[in-house]
């Protein structure tokens, strides 16, 4: 089925794409901003952002949306040294601590928006401009009434993928099942995209990247026989 030729326009939101939640922010990462955010902290401003130059060299961009404490953006960043990361996310701490395992690690390609993802696709970055999305493990919004909050969203993940060049990828992960299964609906009717995984397990799930660390709340709850769902689909 062939891409609507339609002039793209800027996503009118209906949801955001974070959640704003209490917490303070620890006197390290107090330092790490002062120290680490002039460098690492990008500001947002409605204009196209010069990917180049904010990381000071051309890679292939990732965009993750929600990056919580970002532990597992470090580390994503450390194994994939030939990517550069472009990370969303609001929560003053998380931003705060990722500010500090960069400077404890050394880590130089990543880049923080402390700002609604959504905005900064719609203003800075350009269509066809992204080799891959990160989204792991969003609110899942638990009650029925709520899940109109649930930012895997058909007009969103449209959005995502005219911004994912040919070829591309975004990879989601819940632990939460029944939003598995929407993720899986909603991915399955974009057209632009196609699951990746060979043998699709429940819900069109792929095997886990080895890219993607388990997260000590995901370790708890494997233990505890809880499921994880990545869903891995590439742009056409």
């Amino acid at each position: 089925m062939a891409e609507s030729t339609s002039p793209a326009v800027p996503f009118r939101r209906v949801i955001k794409s974070y959640v704003l939640r209490a917490g303070r922010t620890g006197p390290g990462q107090a330092r790490a901003y002062d120290q680490f955010g002039p460098k690492y902290l990008l500001n947002y401003q409605a204009e196209s952002l010069d990917v180049p130059a904010a990381f000071g060299r051309s890679a292939p961009l990732i965009m993750e949306i929600g990056f919580g404490m970002g532990g597992a953006t470090a580390h994503i960043a450390q194994v994939r040294p030939e990517d550069n990361f472009i990370c969303c996310e609001v929560h003053e701490p998380g931003v705060g601590s990722l500010l500090k395992l960069i400077g404890e690690g050394g880590i130089e390609n990543i880049r923080i928006f402390r700002h609604d993802a959504v905005e900064v696709l719609d203003h800075m970055l350009g269509e066809q401009s992204l080799d891959g999305v990160h989204i792991f493990f969003p609110d899942p919004w638990h009650k029925s009434r709520h899940h109109k909050r649930r930012l895997i969203q058909g007009p969103f993940v449209n959005r995502l993928a005219r911004h994912i060049k040919p070829g591309g990828y975004l990879h989601l992960a819940t632990d939460w099942e029944p939003y598995a299964e929407q993720m899986h609906t909603v991915l399955s009717a974009e057209t632009m995209l196609v699951n990746t995984a060979t043998e699709p397990g429940p819900h069109g799930c792929a095997p886990k990247p080895e890219y993607r660390p388990l997260t000590k709340f995901e370790n708890r709850g494997i233990k505890l026989g809880h499921g994880v769902w990545d869903l891995v689909y590439r742009r056409v």
